[in-house]
């Protein structure tokens, strides 16, 4: 099936740029202009990757990006001229995926859309959509965590990722290095904070005390531990 990409970008010559670089690629694209449109356009598609610029005149566009790694269910690509490594670790805090920087080479943006789409695509060949744990299951075709009395709390692509790397793999410490190659991005200061965010995140969600966490145990030094009994459904 081909993939559909979602642009929205508020500058007409970015939007032409990388739509003709990702059909020439041969994704199916949609393009957008403004957070309004591309909202309303939401409720009749589903798209697999979205390219997000910050700067929109409508809307705040990490608002959106939050908004969208709660709900959508689809990977987020921000596209923005902030360059600032603070700018980077909001867009990644809040959900995002990915972040690329303008300018940009157009053939930069196609290899990090089949970046995600590999990850995305992988997901059911590692064991399934739905994982039990501790009380809770998660389910990550549609992003909620559930408890055992029925109550939901939804988590973000971004957070679903870091959960199923930890669920993948319990009880074995996952290194700084290894989170990096599986779940991508330039490693540094921001990768790091990003994770530290997720985690902290992932934490809360799960009502652990953040003072003394049981199932995701920082390991200093080294990486972490998820120390949760997971039967994958």
């Amino acid at each position: 099936m081909t993939a559909h990409i979602a642009i929205l970008d508020d500058e007409p010559e970015i939007r032409r740029m990388l739509a003709d670089a990702l059909e020439e690629a041969g994704f199916k694209v949609t393009t957008h202009g403004r957070a309004t449109e591309f909202e309303a356009a939401l409720k009749r598609m589903t798209p697999d990757v979205c390219l997000v610029d910050l700067g929109l005149p409508d809307r705040d566009g990490l608002a959106l990006v939050h908004r969208l790694a709660l709900e959508s269910g689809a990977a987020i690509i921000i596209i923005s001229g902030r360059a600032q490594v603070q700018d980077r670790v909001t867009g990644l805090e809040l959900g995002a995926d990915d972040y690329i920087i303008k300018p940009f080479d157009p053939a930069e943006v196609v290899a990090r859309v089949r970046v995600r789409l590999r990850k995305t695509r992988s997901e059911p060949e590692r064991g399934g959509q739905t994982a039990r744990f501790n009380g809770w299951t998660a389910h990550f075709d549609r992003y909620p965590l559930v408890s055992d009395d029925g109550a939901e709390v939804a988590f973000s692509h971004a957070e679903g990722e870091v959960l199923r790397l930890f669920l993948e793999s319990p009880r074995r410490l996952i290194s700084r290095a290894q989170m990096q190659e599986s779940l991508g991005g330039v490693a540094g200061e921001s990768f790091d904070r990003a994770m530290d965010v997720r985690i902290s995140r992932l934490r809360t969600k799960l009502g652990e005390d953040p003072k003394n966490p049981t199932l995701i145990k920082t390991i200093y030094g080294a990486g972490y531990i998820f120390l949760g009994d997971v039967v994958w459904q």
